[in-house]
């Protein structure tokens, strides 16, 4: 059975495996002829079998729900059953699970759009109750809202997931012969969340228990020929993870999928052009895909075969007047790509949709992800990697003047495939689960965008309010400055029907909370929309504290909200609710750790907290998310500094200076001199003094920089000792940098006009003449001491002549007695340096 079980996975049988079912019981049972249909494509017709509309019928029906009838109904099913016929029975509703799921896939992702019929299957007398479809429909995606959010209105035939889901998730339990049953669980969850307007963490939490039951029944990945599978698998895995900001988990799944295809994939450069006019070769950047050691993968048979180019959507040439369809590589040959399987094409995606994911808007970005499309396209085979690798193109190319006609043709195409009965559903569906095919709303919704941006506003409405996209309908209202049109168009649709999602949108545009609040009472307190909207509009007003209340009860409806959750911070930061703050930007992080902003504020509400080892340690994750954001590192900078991180320090104000040219802090350089001068202990206890090599070199940086700053050129001679040490050369230097740091303070205009800041002055100047006597006795050449002397010498002159005259008492014309021992300092310094001099000039 396991092999079926394999097959149905993959979605087909080798030729093997179907001789081998054919003389196998499983065919002449009523699950096997179930099997065949599923296999071929053929969903609907498994719910007109007589065996499914068995499970289905009943003599009668009580005054219950859809959901509990079904479940009651598939329970009854597998109970009643007898030792015999136990494993048929599980075989025969693991297969209408299964298929329900394919066919709903079919109605909202794959197309061609389906015909079944509630009443083609489900008793008269449960649907009676329901005096309209819509209703009914109604009913049915309400079963489906799951932690207070919503499923798209629109959604085609949510019978049929709501009965994939009584199956493989109410039921797994119940289908214990069965193998692989946690494996089409999963798929149900990714299935159900994408219909979601936010992340479930109920879905979330089922979807890891999957994931651990599927990697621990070794048997599904036993064999050479189980590779197919593991690949896909943990492609699945991955894409999951990706949704739920898992991205490091993310990435080792990705990575797994990677390494057991034996494939080596690289961006790299190769001579080319990329204009029709274009002469000469330059360098492009190319997605360079080799197997290693020209491995060949087994059993090539379990991959599926490809899909005929004629029956997949159509790849639009770029026609344009300069640019070429496609890269012209000086050296094709070399950089052929290997003719890849469905799994292989399936991997590069996933590191394509992966890099994506994991890096910022921007042109070089996109570059690489074209580089990825590029690669994906020249080897059209499948359906389901086609239109993923086209929807991401159009998605970078509407972004160019050049592209962007390319891209709205093919949207469009992307969007008309749906309805193309051409192409077979079972074709459609190879390899469907490990590509992110998005679903059909969605392309549509791109296309509506697309329309916008080209300034078709009507165009665009239509196809936003055909969807009942009401959101982006009011947004291009709104843009379009058509206010009174959005709130026209809300009000209509609520008097068709009130639901809590409308509300919620009139209240984002009127501004007004009355209409959060009966969203709110209208979900029955479910709503974690209605809460989230009405805390950003107080966070909007400034009203912090209403804020946190209406945050408060959004996350707890759906704990995986991250925007809530940062919104939630940032308000606690204003009402200095540090604890409140810092337990946000945790669940931030924990939600995306990638996300430098939260780091950052994280650590804010640390440093508030006195926890500065943490927030010294949070800082570092933003840093890793974020290398350009210079307030990042000068929060660093200042973190590293107080807790005594004096290497982290210097690295820090290197990179500042790296971001913002002429960035200084002369706080954290005095404190960094202090510790190097002093021998201050740092965090892991090392002295600082083996810093000073660096810290030197940084003051060279920082002089070179900022020339007009006394006080650092007074910090930058103390690193060199102040003219007190021995090294003739490190008196000298203090001397040049003290001299520096004197003609910076006296090119200050208010400093003659204060007593206080005159004394500075010559407080300064008596230092120089103290260290240029010093200088003067290591100098060999006489001349050249001289120098010194007389400089020193001019300086305190000029200064005592200007002392007499600015602070004389006019009375007793004599020097006021706040500033009169400085003057007779500076008299007899400039008499001993005129002694010296003599001196000197004598051994001439």
């Amino acid at each position: 059975m396991l092999a079926l079980e394999s097959a149905l996975l993959r979605g087909f049988l080798s030729a093997a495996e179907s001789l081998e079912w054919k003389q196998g019981e499983v065919a002449a049972a009523e699950s096997g002829s179930l099997l065949q249909l599923i296999l071929e494509g053929k969903y609907e017709a498994l719910f007109l079998h007589s065996a499914i509309q068995n499970v289905f019928s009943a003599s009668s029906v009580a005054e219950e729900s859809i959901s509990s009838y079904l479940e009651k109904q598939i329970l009854a099913y597998l109970d009643c059953s007898t030792e015999v016929d136990n494993m048929e029975r599980q075989r025969l509703i693991f297969l209408l699970g299964v298929g329900s799921l394919q066919l709903f896939v079919q109605s909202n992702w794959t197309g061609p759009p389906v015909q079944l019929k509630l009443h083609d299957f489900l008793p008269p007398a449960l649907l009676q109750k329901f005096c309209e479809p819509k209703m009914l429909h109604a009913a049915i995606l309400k079963m489906l809202v799951l932690d207070g959010e919503s499923v798209y209105t629109l959604t085609s035939h949510p019978i049929l997931l709501l009965i994939a889901r009584i199956i493989l998730v109410n039921s797994r339990h119940k289908l214990a012969s069965l193998q692989t049953v946690f494996w089409w669980t999963l798929r149900c969850v990714n299935i159900h969340q994408q219909l979601l307007e936010e992340r479930s963490p109920e879905l979330f939490s089922l979807a890891q228990t999957c994931m651990k039951q599927v990697t621990e029944a070794e048997s599904v990945f036993t064999g050479d020929e189980s590779w197919h599978l593991a690949v896909q698998f943990h492609l699945e895995c991955a894409y999951t993870f990706l949704y739920y900001y898992e991205y490091r988990k993310a990435k080792q799944c990705f990575s797994m999928a990677k390494d057991i295809t034996k494939l080596q994939i690289n961006l790299t450069g190769a001579l080319g052009k990329r204009t029709r006019f274009q002469e000469k070769y330059v360098a492009q950047l190319i997605l360079d895909v080799q197997r290693t050691d020209e491995f060949l993968l087994p059993h090539s048979e379990l991959s599926p075969s490809p899909t005929p180019l004629e029956n997949l959507t159509m790849n639009y040439d770029l026609n344009d007047d300069t640019l070429l369809n496609e890269i012209k590589l000086a050296d094709a040959d070399q950089y052929q790509v290997p003719d890849l399987c469905a799994e292989e094409l399936a991997v590069i995606l996933g590191i394509c949709i992966d890099l994506q994911k994991n890096n910022p808007v921007h042109k070089l970005t996109e570059e690489e992800l074209l580089a990825f499309t590029s690669c994906l396209l020249s080897q059209p085979k499948f359906w389901a990697i086609q239109t993923s690798a086209l929807f991401l193109r159009t998605k970078i190319e509407k972004g160019s003047t050049r592209r962007m006609e390319r891209a709205m043709k093919q949207t469009q195409a992307l969007a008309d495939q749906f309805e193309n009965v051409n192409t077979s559903v079972s074709e459609r569906m190879k390899i469907f689960y490990c590509c992110q095919v998005p679903p059909h709303w969605a392309i549509q919704r791109q296309l509506a965008s697309l329309l916008f941006e080209l300034g078709c506003v009507s165009s665009a409405l239509q196809i936003f309010e055909e969807l009942e996209m009401w959101k982006d309908a009011v947004i291009c209202y709104e843009r379009a400055g058509q206010h009174g049109k959005a709130e026209e168009i809300l009000r209509r649709e609520l008097e068709k029907k009130e639901t809590p999602g409308l509300y919620c949108l009139l209240g984002d545009v009127l501004k007004d909370h009355q209409y959060y609040d009966k969203a709110w009472e209208l979900s029955r307190h479910r709503s974690a929309r209605a809460q989230r909207s009405k805390g950003l509009l107080h966070l909007r007003n400034r009203e912090f504290r209403e804020c946190v209340e209406c945050f408060e009860r959004s996350v707890q409806i759906n704990p995986m909200q991250l925007g809530v959750w940062f919104s939630l911070g940032c308000a606690y930061i204003a009402l200095e609710g540090y604890e409140g703050a810092a337990k946000a930007f945790q669940r931030c992080v924990t939600l995306e750790p990638d996300n430098a902003e939260s780091w950052n504020n994280l650590s804010t509400a640390y440093i508030r907290l006195k926890q500065k080892i943490k927030a010294f340690r949070t800082l570092q994750e933003a840093l890793k998310c974020n290398y350009e954001h210079w307030q990042i590192w000068e929060n660093y900078l200042l973190t590293s500094t107080d807790v005594g991180e004096f290497s982290e320090a210097i690295k820090a104000y290197h990179r500042l200076m790296d971001l913002r040219e002429k960035y200084k802090d002369t706080q954290v350089l005095a404190i960094l001199v202090r510790a190097v001068v002093d021998g201050m202990a740092d965090r892991a206890g090392e002295v600082a003094s083996g810093l000073k090599g660096k810290l030197q070199e940084l003051f060279g940086r920082v002089t070179s920089r900022v020339t007009n700053d006394g006080e650092i050129w007074r910090l930058y001679a103390q690193l060199y000792g102040n003219g007190q040490n021995d090294s003739g050369e490190d008196v000298e230097k203090s001397l040049q940098y003290l001299t520096k740091a004197h003609k910076c303070e006296i090119q200050s205009s208010d400093w003659e006009k204060d007593v206080s800041s005159f004394k500075e002055v010559v407080k300064g100047a008596i230092e120089i003449a103290r260290v240029a006597i010093k200088c003067s006795k290591n100098k060999s050449n006489h001349q050249e001491a001289l120098q010194i002397l007389s400089s020193a010498r001019l300086n305190l002159r000029g200064l005592s002549s200007k002392a007499k005259q600015l602070f004389v008492d006019v009375t007793s014309n004599e020097v006021h007695s706040e500033i009169a021992d400085e003057v007779t300092t500076m008299d007899n310094m400039i008499a001993e340096l005129q002694e010296l001099s003599n001196q000197l000039r004598d051994q001439c």
